[in-house]
């Protein structure tokens, strides 16, 4: 009898919640593989040119050995070094956008070619993009302008090319956004889906509807599976909010509350997190160089710690304290995480009983670690492909 129920219920139970899975499993696809740029660098697009990362790592340097002492811990030098000299940017957006302002058509055109023609010659870095202006009324017809030159002159997208769509303000910019690659695949006969792009959330609009509803999931949604990021916009949400210059900051509290919509919204949808920037440089006397290095460090501290693990550069002398506190950030948290991990792989309690969701977790902060070049493979003690299975 019992048997007999329980066959009837199970059945039931499939035909109820079957196409429930399937949308689970299509909404949340969970952590896609791959690695994660630790930054974006926002460069107006004309002033790019072949050898920009190269001259950004030769300036972060230089403003290393300009303005002693380190901004950072003696024991990281070499390694930071290291990578402002062979990797000084991990992601780069052209700029067509708010760091370029508005000019004449002609002149944009150009921009775009120009910018297009320089990219075909680099190989470097393993993430680039483009902002474009945002889909609304007044920027419209120029964001799918520079779209259709830049591509027109760039031929088949690099690995890692990305597009930032800024300012969204309404989920039918987002599908709007996804039609519009549609059609520029075809134009170009690039692969179907091989267009993808990142949200910007830097308007109140994004985060809550004006229908009262939050609008970062159904934007993710919107995208069609184009979306691969979300990126918040410091100053120009802060603005919005009311906040006065002096206090605008990615650690105002306005800031954490829509980050903390970004974040649950993203959640086990593969769409990856970034947080904005500081416009405080690193510029000017020793005091002011070191007031902004200390400023950058805490901040770059600050989101890893709250799951954000990329954020904007927008000057070369933010580089050093980008990495340094990324690598210090990491290579603190190793010697307890992979003995947590492998004391889990073993079975083995010590302390504290794992759930596999946190194995998970102190998988992803050593795969993290490791992609960043914070850690290197000798010290963590776990292979590679353990961290990737788990």
């Amino acid at each position: 009898m019992a048997r007999r129920l329980e066959a009837r219920v199970v059945a039931e139970l499939d035909r109820r919640l079957t196409p429930v899975d399937a949308a689970l499993e299509r909404h949340y696809p969970g952590e896609v593989p791959g690695r994660q740029p630790v930054h974006t660098v926002y460069v107006p697009a004309g002033r790019f040119a072949a050898d920009l990362c190269r001259q950004w790592g030769e300036q972060a340097l230089a403003t290393l050995d300009g303005y002693p002492p380190l901004p950072f811990p003696a024991s990281l030098r070499e390694r930071v070094v290291a990578k402002l000299s062979t990797e000084p940017i991990e992601d780069l957006r052209l700029d067509f956008e708010d760091g370029y302002g508005v000019r004449d058509d002609e002149e944009e055109d150009e921009a775009a070619r120009a910018a297009a023609t320089a990219l075909r010659a680099v190989r470097s870095p393993a993430f680039v993009g483009l902002r474009c202006k945002g889909l609304d009324r007044d920027t419209r017809d120029r964001a799918v302008r520079t779209l259709d030159v830049f591509l027109g002159a760039l031929g088949p997208p690099p690995p890692g090319f990305v597009i930032t769509l800024p300012k969204v303000r309404a989920v039918e910019q987002v599908a709007a956004m996804a039609l519009l690659c549609d059609e520029l695949e075809a134009a170009y006969a690039l692969p179907a889906a091989s267009l993808r792009f990142e949200l910007q959330i830097e308007t109140p609009e994004a985060v809550l509807g004006a229908d009262g509803t939050a609008t970062v999931a159904r934007m993710i949604d919107a995208a069609e599976g184009r979306c691969v990021g979300l990126h918040y916009g410091t100053y120009d949400y802060s603005a919005a909010c009311g906040i006065a210059a002096a206090h605008q900051s990615l650690s105002h509290p306005v800031a954490d509350h829509a980050k903390a919509v970004m974040q649950v919204a993203a959640a086990g949808t593969g769409v990856r997190l970034s947080d904005g920037s500081t416009n405080l440089l690193p510029v000017g006397d020793p005091d002011a160089v070191h007031a902004a290095w200390r400023l950058h460090a805490r901040l770059v501290r600050r989101s890893l710690e709250r799951g954000f693990y990329q954020g904007w550069d927008l000057h070369p002398a933010q580089l050093p304290t980008r990495y340094a506190a990324t690598y210090a950030f990491f290579r603190e948290g190793l010697t307890s995480t992979a003995g947590r991990l492998r004391a889990y792989l073993m079975r083995r309690s010590e302390g504290v009983l794992e759930e596999p969701a946190t194995a998970r977790a102190l998988a992803g902060f050593l795969r993290r670690g490791l992609d960043c070049g914070a850690l290197d493979p000798g010290e963590v003690g776990v292979d590679r492909a353990t961290l990737e299975a788990l």
